[in-house]
């Protein structure tokens, strides 16, 4: 297996990962039903996202939990549906990448997840 060191390799996890995503019964429809994501835009967000946690490349600009609270709004985010997303990204990863990087994109997604479901939790009982 290949070590995750480039922004192909970025490509080619968050490509793959959201190819399970939009097929998936948990969180599926977050993204094609509520958010109904423009997939021609989220990718490249996503590609840099990622390349700044891992990397530390600072391509990316935005703010991730910004853009979640108002499908949240529509459909509450639950602590099984960020378990389910954190299933799909573990076992991207482990299909296609082994190393540091890859083990630290596993780390970093369990981190983002827990303050995700924190804080949209908290936002629904505001």
């Amino acid at each position: 297996m290949k070590k995750l060191e480039s922004r192909e390799d970025i490509e080619h996890l968050v490509n793959s990962f959201y190819t399970k995503v939009v097929k998936d019964e948990t969180i599926g429809f977050f993204f094609t039903d509520i958010a109904k994501v423009d997939w021609d835009k989220h990718l490249p967000k996503m590609y840099s996202f990622w390349e700044s946690i891992l990397f530390g490349q600072m391509t990316y600009k935005g703010n991730p939990m910004g853009v979640h609270f108002p499908v949240n709004e529509i459909q509450a985010m639950e602590q099984k549906h960020f378990d389910q997303w954190l299933t799909l990204w573990r076992t991207t990863i482990e299909e296609n990448f082994v190393g540091e990087n890859a083990d630290m994109a596993i780390y970093k997604s369990e981190n983002i997840a827990k303050l995700m479901a924190f804080k949209m939790d908290l936002a629904r009982r505001l």
